[in-house]
């Protein structure tokens, strides 16, 4: 990445192309995002990780040899020597060889099944690991016993998962971690500090993260080392009858909740799953199927060694603060370069040394290399955790101002100078959506109280007050790291440039094109900068989700690939696809699972199910009005029984079934289905109940039977996909005994009809619904809803609630207007679609701009819904008709086409077989997913570093780009 990053500089700086360039790079691929490398067990195709752009190595100035190291540097002649013979002169070298991965001195570490996590080509080989482990497992067809039961008949009984072993807990480690975890191993880490992530996170953060961690089933192992790893046979289970009775029993991994067992309790070192046997520091055996080595990285310096230049203590290309080693024509960058004695692991140091040495190259003499940001922000596990400046409080004197919110599962802690007046530096675990906002603070005076700036934010906390916001950043605060790039030069280029959007900025700057952590910033800096919000819904698409609603169905389009190509670019990313997904579902396309539309589908909607937090799913049929009878009651009850389901009644008046595999999900669904029930769509941005009270017909202070209205209105709007998801409640008398004022749609019954009241939800920030219309006959109520639904789904933006939607529309520019033929946005959008806001077609011949800027937002929406003020009225009731006329159920859906129930498998090359890794327990009678971790002991401490995966020059960069059994390659430079 260093590599890449320091040809990208020279090209773009030496526009007389005053150097030739060579590189070397020892791996097959070019230039790659290592520190996305992950995600590439999210789905994501290694190809998107490719940092070279066309055109970047052209044969002649810029040339890049791959699958080529450079294998030694004779200094002398000025020449370097490559595994394929090559022998290359250069005017310049520049050393941009990186890390290798650091594996401990542990006998049997270099046993098949032990793997490190840096490359690629690694990555590929733990998932070849990992699908074996998984295909041997006796829960594989080949090897389960179809005998045995489970929680339903005919489901094997699951044996131990694989298991996965992570060496080092630090950031490498929790990543690889994850991985494992993906790839279905049950995973346990091995860390020899008493906390994960030591270099990192203090002892307040590294608890919490602790407890997140194990909450997800990981478990850790503080305190010790691996000692040793030896060879086990896999041996399949005895038989009883033939076994002798002497015969050792069989090491196996401790269930949770039970002392690790130890070499000398459980006998010789033989496994009947795993095929390696690691033994810990403090007595603990582990069988493991896959052992990932992920305690940090060491510079490769090889070359330099054998150059005769002078290395690091600890490693590293001795180099002054200009990147020069003691040789005025050799240059090193990167993990492998030393300066002042510290090697530097991370991209944004890394970027800082491959901009300052082009500049040098280029004549600029000097400046230096100064501070480096260490900041880190991550997502580790499914956690946020980020670290910035003096993080552990080393400074004599630091103050530490810490906020421990247990409960919310979040940590926060400030270090600050003695006399409280500067910001040092910082930790924030389980909620790190302050690090953009703080991170460039650090060195400077505190723009408010510490503690304010930390606390959590609410109506009642107080913290608001003091919350500190991007106007506290002066103009030479490093807002991206990784480029550079200063409060001041953003608000430069938004201001000559005219940017207006996130993406504009990433274009002009680059910043947010590294890391992506300041992306949130760059938001802020333009609405800082007085910029009106660009309504582009991601970069391939630059309008609004209202307006490709609105596209969608003015043009009549049924396909994603059928709007990207014409109105937007590129391939979609995860907003834009769920958000058309949604779209194209509102407007009657189908099921959602046919054809194309199936893989624009979140996790939840691909499976009809809402996922937990165990990888199980829950199961929750559609109950109208909370009305069920008998009958119905006992099939829920015969359902939860047979497949052993948690049962629990919902605040939505509704019976929720979790812990479904998701192999169980048609079966389930087939017996609720031929029980009368369909599904509730909890899993989906749609209507998801309509809840009431008793009513006129049971309660005598009843004034309307809420009951019937409520399962009218029910099914009425089930499955109606809309931007965010949708309550109703209906009360027979203002006693509101069915909350429906805490409802995007509230009814309430009077004396002389009903009230109906939108736009308000409980959750995180509960608002009350305002009162829109009084005392109505049902007709008009249905009628008004009706309006209200289909106006909502057309104009909201992604994500919004009605409760957000309304307060918006109280702005005139925030609200779509009718013009002849076609609408504009107050904001600017044409009709053409090809700029953003939200449009509303119409047929009415409407004529000019209907003027309702002196309206609030509930006088603005009452004049639309009510009076017609858009003449859209006939629009949205034909809307609402046809959704109520082509309505199916999506479970019996999926039930009728085999295609669609291919979908439903744990692992898609045994269908049959159930995810080994989910275990229960009973409690209070019920099953309970099994968490906890195994209980560690701590011992010794100390830990090896662990970093970011780190930036070798790969097969692309200008330094040598090493593997590990393979000297790096390297760039050479040659002026004309």
């Amino acid at each position: 990445m260093v590599g890449q990053r320091f040809v990208e500089d020279l090209r773009e700086r030496d526009t007389d192309r005053t150097w030739q360039v060579t590189v070397f790079g020892a791996e097959r691929q070019q230039a790659y995002d290592r520190v996305a490398l992950s995600s590439c067990f999210d789905g994501v195709d290694p190809q998107t990780l490719d940092l070279v752009a066309d055109g970047c190595y052209d044969g002649h100035d810029y040339v890049l040899h791959l699958a080529e190291s450079v294998d030694a540097v004779d200094r002398a002649a000025q020449t370097v020597t490559t595994s394929l013979g090559r022998t290359v002169g250069y005017d310049a070298l520049v050393l941009a060889t990186g890390s290798s991965a650091f594996v401990p001195p542990v006998p049997g570490a270099d046993l098949p099944g032990c793997f490190v996590y840096r490359t690629l080509d690694d990555l590929a080989a733990i998932r070849t690991a990992a699908e074996r482990a998984n295909s041997s497992s006796p829960n594989h067809p080949a090897t389960s016993n179809p005998a045995s039961s489970n929680r339903c008949a005919g489901i094997p009984s699951p044996a131990p998962t694989p298991l996965g072993l992570v060496v080092g807990g630090g950031l490498l480690g929790l990543e690889a971690a994850r991985a494992l975890r993906q790839l279905g191993l049950t995973v346990h880490i091995v860390e020899m500090a008493d906390r994960l992530m030591p270099l990192q996170v203090d002892d307040g953060g590294g608890a919490l993260l602790r407890r997140l961690v194990e909450q997800l089933g990981v478990t850790l192992h503080l305190g010790t080392f691996a000692a040793a790893i030896t060879a086990a046979e896999p041996l399949a289970v005895p038989d009883a009858s033939t076994t002798p009775a002497n015969t050792p029993a069989p090491l196996t991994v401790p269930e949770p909740g039970t002392a690790p067992r130890t070499t000398a309790e459980t006998g010789p070192a033989v496994d009947a799953s795993g095929h390696l046997v690691v033994s810990l520091g403090d007595g603990t055996t582990l069988a493991a199927d896959v052992v990932v080595f992920a305690a940090g990285v060491r510079p490769r310096d090889e070359l330099a060694r054998g150059a005769g230049l002078a290395v690091g203590e600890r490693g590293g290309v001795v180099v002054d603060g200009g990147c020069t080693t003691a040789d005025p024509a050799v240059f090193a960058i990167g993990e492998c370069a030393c300066i002042g004695g510290r090697v530097h692991g991370l991209v944004a140091p890394g970027y800082a040394m491959a901009t300052l040495l082009a500049e040098r190259l280029l004549g600029a003499e000097g400046r230096e290399l100064g501070a480096t940001d260490t900041s880190t922000k991550l997502k580790l596990l499914g956690v946020d955790v980020a670290s910035f400046g003096d993080a552990l409080a080393s400074t004599a004197g630091a103050l530490e101002v810490t906020v421990n919110d247990p409960v919310a599962g979040s940590y926060a802690k400030l270090v600050v100078s003695d006399d409280a007046s500067t910001l040092l530096g910082g930790v924030l675990v389980g909620d790190a959506s302050k690090y953009a906002l703080l991170r460039p603070l650090v060195g400077r005076p505190l723009p408010g109280d510490p503690l304010s700036m930390i606390a959590p934010t609410g109506a009642d906390s107080g913290a608001s007050a003091g919350a500190v916001g991007v106007a506290a950043l002066p103009a030479d605060a490093m807002v991206c790291s990784c480029h550079a790039v200063t409060r001041g030069a953003i608000d430069t280029a938004i201001a000559d440039s005219g940017l207006t959007s996130v993406a504009d900025v990433k274009g002009c700057t680059k910043a947010g094109t590294g890391c992506g952590s300041c992306v949130p910033m760059l938001a802020a800096l333009l609405a800082e900068s007085g910029v009106a919000a660009n309504p582009a819904l991601c970069e391939h698409f630059d309008v609004s989700r209202a307006r490709l609603a609105d596209l969608v169905r003015t043009e009549g389009i049924t396909t994603f690939s059928e709007l990207v190509a014409r109105h937007g670019h590129g391939r979609g990313c995860d907003i834009c696809k769920p958000v058309v997904a949604s779209i194209l579902a509102s407007f009657g396309n189908g099921h959602i699972l046919d054809g194309e539309q199936g893989a624009l589908q979140d996790t939840n909607d691909a499976f009809l199910a809402n996922i937990q937090r165990n990888g199980t799913y829950s199961v929750v049929p559609r109950i109208p009005g909370g009305e069920i009878t008998p009958a119905k009651l006992i099939a829920i009850g015969e359902v939860a029984r047979d497949f052993d389901l948690y049962t629990k009644i919902t605040g939505g008046q509704r019976i929720d079934l979790l812990g479904a595999r998701v192999e169980q999900l048609p079966a389930i669904w087939r017996r609720l289905v031929a029980a009368g029930f369909e599904s509730g769509h909890a899993y989906g941005k749609a209507l998801r109940t309509v809840k009431s009270c008793v009513g006129s017909t049971w309660c005598r202070f009843g004034v309307g039977d809420s009951v019937a209205l409520a399962i009218q209105l029910e099914l009425r709007y089930r499955g109606l996909r809309s931007p965010h998801k949708v309550k109703a409640g209906v009360s027979g008398c203002a006693r509101e005994c069915a909350e429906a004022r805490s409802k995007d749609i509230g009814v309430i019954a009077t004396e002389r009809g009903w009230n109906l009241y939108v736009g308000g939800n409980g959750g995180f920030r509960p608002r009350h619904a305002d009162l829109l219309l009084t005392d109505v006959d049902a007709e008009t109520l249905v009628r008004t809803i009706d309006r209200f639904l289909m106006f909502y789904i057309r104009t909201a933006d992604r994500l919004q609630r009605t409760s957000v939607w309304l307060e918006a529309l109280a702005a005139p520019t925030a609200r779509p207007a009718a013009t002849g033929g076609g609408t504009t946005h107050s904001g600017g959008t044409s009709s053409d679609g090809r700029s953003g806001g939200a449009g509303i077609s119409t047929d009415t011949g409407t004529t000019g701009t209907v003027d309702l800027d002196g309206l609030d937002g509930l006088a603005y929406l009452r004049a639309v819904l009510v009076d017609d003020a858009l003449g859209i009225a006939d629009e949205l009731d034909a809307a609402m008709d046809r959704h109520v006329a082509t309505y199916h159920d999506e479970w019996a859906g999926v039930l009728e086409d085999p295609e669609r129930l291919r979908r439903f498998a744990s692992f898609v090359n045994a269908p049959d077989t159930p995810d080994p890794g989910i275990t229960f327990v009973t409690e209070r009678g019920q099953p309970r997913p099994v968490l906890l971790p195994l209980p560690t002991t701590g011992s010794p401490t100390g830990s090896p570093t662990a970093t970011l995966p780190a930036t070798p020059a790969t097969a692309q960069t200008v330094m040598p780009a090493p593997r590990s059994d393979n000297p790096a390659g390297t760039p050479t430079g040659t002026p004309r």
